[in-house]
């Protein structure tokens, strides 16, 4: 079958070849996949930026969805037929204490599809069967490859975050992170969501006032923290959630949370940066760390999609068979695609 394979450390090193097809035993199943889409840490991945994650040689890609076409001897709740998506979570021990108490997510010896890991720019994917969600009629492939960033959306907001009817949301970084969380956001009764973005972004904050979101502020044009404390009457808002991964925005973030705050990170890329810990005392600001996603939050994703409650659809600004991934690749890196899609 043909697939994206990473096939060494460092920027590139990535090519299209004909590789085996997985071999179904057990637990596993077999999908074929009908719909990737690309996430930023795939470009992360193919340059090289994430290589102590990364274990090569590896197929990159883990947002779809697709149809199963073969189940293991030990296969329950699934058949033949089913159109499914799937966690992201490729390998985990079963045995720790974050597995046992349902926080799979932060297992230790966890191992994620597309980068340690065979994935889904592939042909076909061999994944357990546990982490399978059939997935309802009404949603489409290509919505159903979304259901992995929406999931990481829910557990960061609906699940970690305190955000509570009437609160100011802020909103940092118009991605499909970003413009999920505001609709989350929204969900979760907030009484205004704020999105800001850079001059690069202002399609993406236009589509984020169209999804949710009630204010956009340009970075590049206003002064984020002065914007932010004016619209909360000097306050400041209720919670803020980081999804640009960028490290200027985090340290934004200690100015426009208000004391007694909470800051939700959910983006990630920044790395080692500097950073005035003493705003969190002195503000008792709650700064929590949010990572990946565990079952009941696809189980509600799949709901909140299924329902239009949650528009990923409106994300989708490309389309490239996997032969075209380069081009697909670039228009993600040079940010004129929102959610590019491959379809194997």
């Amino acid at each position: 079958m043909r697939a994206l394979v990473k096939f060494r450390l460092g920027d590139g090193f990535t090519e299209l070849r004909e590789v085996p097809k997985p071999r179904v035993e057990f637990h596993y199943a077999l999908v074929k996949v009908k719909a990737v889409g690309i996430c930023g840490a795939d470009i992360h991945f193919y340059r090289g930026r994430y290589d102590e994650l990364l274990r090569p040689p590896v197929i990159l890609g883990h947002e779809f969805s697709g149809v199963v076409v073969e189940v293991g001897s030990e296969v329950k709740g699934f058949a033949i037929g089913d159109r499914v998506t799937c966690e992201t979570h490729g390998e985990v021990c079963g045995e720790c204490y974050h597995c046992i108490s349902g926080n799979y997510n932060l297992c230790p010896q966890r191992r994620g599809f597309g980068y340690q890991k065979d994935g889904a720019f592939a042909e076909y994917i061999l994944v357990p069967s546990i982490r399978l969600h059939k997935l309802p009629d009404v949603i489409s492939f290509e919505e159903g490859a979304l259901t992995e960033p929406t999931s990481v959306v829910h557990h960061a907001l609906a699940e970690k975050g305190q955000i509570k009817p009437g609160d100011i949301i802020v909103v940092t970084g118009p991605g499909p992170i970003g413009i999920l969380s505001a609709q989350m956001a929204r969900i979760q009764g907030a009484q205004k969501v704020i999105v800001t973005g850079l001059t690069a972004d202002e399609s993406r904050l236009e589509l984020a006032l169209k999804l949710g979101a009630d204010v956009t502020i340009n970075v590049e044009k206003e002064d984020a923290v002065e914007e932010v404390v004016k619209i909360t009457g000097g306050l400041g808002c209720d919670v803020l959630v980081e999804a640009s991964g960028e490290a200027q925005p985090k340290r934004d973030a200690l100015e426009m949370v208000r004391k007694g705050g909470q800051i939700l990170l959910v983006g990630h890329g920044s790395g080692k940066m500097e950073i005035d810990l003493d705003q969190v005392t002195r503000k008792e600001i709650s700064l929590i760390g949010t990572w990946s996603h565990t079952w009941k939050n696809w189980e509600r994703s799949l709901k909140l999609i299924a329902a239009k409650r949650i528009d990923v659809g409106a994300l989708i600004t490309h389309r490239f068979p996997l032969a075209d991934w380069k081009n697909a690749f670039k228009v993600v890196e040079d940010r004129k695609a929102l959610k590019a899609i491959i379809i194997p």
